[in-house]
């Protein structure tokens, strides 16, 4: 990435920490306990910023339950509190800086942890580094490191697991009349363990719902109820056919669970948190990053981002007006939600799951920034509507075709209207790119053979596009350039369509999309209840590549068919259910006769292209326009167009028995 401008980021020094192991900190985060202080990688330099050094420590929080700014937070008036009436929690800390201060360059880059892990390294970073080591591979190639960012992660999430490495958060458990609150846990979900993937006599709770205790192991008016596929209805199985084990981190079946059947539990549950405070954590630590003195990071700009269920978690963020502290200040001056489509998420409401992955769920009104008219309440509403204009920061939202049709987060609702007719005009703080006919997350390439599903994995690698879009957003806020304009799929140039009218080819073993389900809208019933959301997914060309969105030479010039949906293999049951969050690679037929003896309607390689140098020349040509449009980094050019030769060396080599 080009060199830009450095602002000295106020840091303390590596003495005064070494002496003071304790940080008094702003009103809000009363102190920072420093546990772990080193050099990463020994001391390496990243280019120009040189070394950089890991801070892992305790946050430590007091928080008025009666301030404005928390006062709307689900059960805050249950929390215990101190003498002074404030509720106290802890949450880990870890801080990448460099560890000269004067060659930071201002930001303190946060991560909303997904399930307590970090990535920001890596998610920058050029993909396809070559071998390191797994210290090193923590790391990627350094790109954040070498531009002088200060990486900053907050623990938020409850549930996480406290291994070394992880960044989680301990919250005060909800009491009423001196007795844990207790409610109702809903763990209605299409991911593992929930829908199975071969028989077994018990179901292992995942770690998420374990923490909520089952008020007693035996409440008749607990249910276990099973169906096909998420759109099914349930059938509850008799109360006696099941039991919780001792410990309550599993359940048993009489005749056992089988393999492609979806089960929800649905239980009375002690012990939920104040989910809440997870975010008032994320928001305290940047106030005092950016307002208070002696802290550990001093920053001037500060950028928050989450994927896929943090992405989520930054739409409610968003959404519940956390973009200001408690004084009513700005906090972040750019928000990524990656990979959340228009969905939110149920992480502040007691007994909330935050590792769920319910179809639509997530699916809640508002879904856009654009405010709008609630069919249904009449209300209006939109993401920025609930706090003050000098707070809103700048936003990136980008999605891969997943979000669009395979993984309930109705991404085109983001900027297109209720009524699944009209295009929205979006807010100039807001920017949206898609990455056509890519998954969830990418696969490797190449992609093992399928077990659970019916097709490769897709390994359509889009982090050359992260890369591009993060430095448009970083100049954005720092130099006032606007960024690459907004790219996605319409219904005005036909790159978006309703799903009805998806003209997918009839490829030879693969099961159309056509019986993907829509939509409903979770604020307002299940998925047998609710009103249904409208159904808009990008249009195919006629290989079945996505025409809309940014298409990055393995689109543009291709060797092969990428979808976000992939089905579930036979063997594991119910293969006319789609594979969480994942897409599919097909790859062409080589050969002409190879195409007509099997039947696929795509042109094969040898028809598209009359060698390997005509290929590249192709793939050249469209990088070449992407670095033009500023959606891939002149530096990124030379390792995306090998890459792409290492995709046809591997998909024309001969084929060994």
């Amino acid at each position: 990435m080009k060199k830009v401008p450095r602002n000295a980021l106020a840091l303390l020094t590596p003495a005064f920490l070494l002496a003071a192991a304790t940080i008094p900190a702003h009103a809000e985060l009363t102190r920072i306990q420093i546990k772990s202080q080193k050099d990463v990688l020994g001391g390496k330099a990243w280019g120009a910023t040189g070394a950089y050094e890991e801070l892992i420590g305790t946050a430590y929080f007091t928080v008025d339950p009666k301030a404005a700014a928390n006062r709307n937070i689900p059960n805050i008036d249950k929390a215990p509190r101190n003498a002074k009436g404030l509720i106290e929690f802890s949450s880990d800390i870890y801080i990448d800086r460099p560890k000269d201060a004067s060659k930071g360059n201002g930001v303190a880059f946060f991560e909303a942890s997904n399930r307590g892990h970090r990535s920001l390294s890596t998610t920058f970073s050029q993909p396809f580094r070559g071998k390191q080591s797994p210290d090193e591979a923590q790391y990627g190639d350094g790109t954040l490191f070498k531009e002088g960012f200060t990486l900053v992660w907050v623990g938020w999430q409850n549930s996480v697991d406290r291994e070394p490495g992880l960044v989680g958060v301990d919250l005060p458990i909800a009491m009423e009349n001196g007795k844990p609150v207790t409610g109702r846990v809903n763990t209605f979900g299409f991911g593992a363990p929930w829908i199975i993937l071969k028989d077994s006599p018990t179901l292992q709770l995942d770690k998420d719902t374990s923490r909520y205790t089952p008020a007693s192991l035996n409440d008749p008016k607990d249910v276990l109820q099973v169906a096909v596929g998420a759109f099914d209805k349930p059938k509850v199985i008799p109360r006696g056919d099941w039991q919780f084990a001792p410990d309550a981190k599993s359940i048993t079946l009489k005749g056992g669970f089988k393999a492609g059947m979806r089960y929800d539990l649905i239980y009375t549950a002690k012990n939920t948190p104040v989910l809440g405070l997870g975010y008032t954590a994320q928001r305290d630590v940047a106030s005092a990053f950016r307002y208070g003195k002696n802290q550990p990071v001093s920053a001037k700009y500060e950028y928050f981002y989450g994927a896929s269920q943090t992405g989520r978690f930054l739409r409610e963020y968003i959404y519940d007006g956390f973009c200001a502290d408690e004084q009513g200040r700005k906090t972040f001056d750019a928000i990524w939600p990656q990979i959340s489509g228009s969905a939110r998420g149920d992480f502040i409401n007691p007994f909330a799951l935050a590792d769920g992955l319910g179809v639509f769920t997530g699916s809640m009104f508002p879904f856009s920034d654009v405010p709008q008219k609630d069919p249904i309440t009449g209300k209006t509403d939109g993401m920025e509507m609930h706090m003050k204009p000098e707070v809103v920061p700048k936003i990136i939202y980008t999605n891969t075709e997943v979000e669009n049709t395979g993984g309930g987060r109705d991404a085109a609702l983001l900027y297109t209207a209720l009524d699944g007719k009209t295009n929205l005009t979006l807010p100039d703080n807001v920017r949206v790119y898609m990455w056509a006919s890519a998954q969830h997350g990418p696969s490797a390439f190449p992609p093992a053979p399928p077990t659970v599903a019916q097709q490769m994995a897709n390994p359509n690698n889009y982090t050359w596009g992260m890369r591009s879009i993060f430095k448009g957003m970083d100049d954005w806020v720092r130099k006032g350039i606007a960024p690459p304009a907004s790219k996605y799929p319409s219904l005005a140039d036909g790159t978006l369509v309703n799903h009805a009218d998806l003209n997918f080819p009839k490829i030879p073993g693969v099961q159309s999309p056509s019986i993907i389900p829509g939509g409903y809208r979770a604020d307002h019933g299940g998925p047998l209840t609710a009103p249904k959301l409208p159904f808009l997914v990008p249009a195919v060309d006629k290989d079945g590549n996505d025409t809309g969105g940014l298409r990055f030479p393995e689109i543009s010039v291709p060797l092969a068919t990428y979808t976000g949906w992939n089905f579930r293999d036979p063997s594991t049951g119910s293969p006319t259910e789609i594979i969480p969050l994942q897409g599919s690679f097909i790859p062409f037929p080589l050969t002409k006769a190879e195409r007509e003896k099997s039947g696929d309607p795509r042109l094969s390689v040898a028809e598209r292209y009359p060698s390997r140098d005509a290929y590249l020349a192709k793939v050249k040509a469209a990088a070449d326009d992407l670095v033009r449009q500023r959606y891939l980094l002149p530096e990124d050019e030379a390792p995306l167009v090998a890459h792409e030769a290492l995709v046809w060396d591997t998909l024309t080599a001969p084929k060994t028995n």
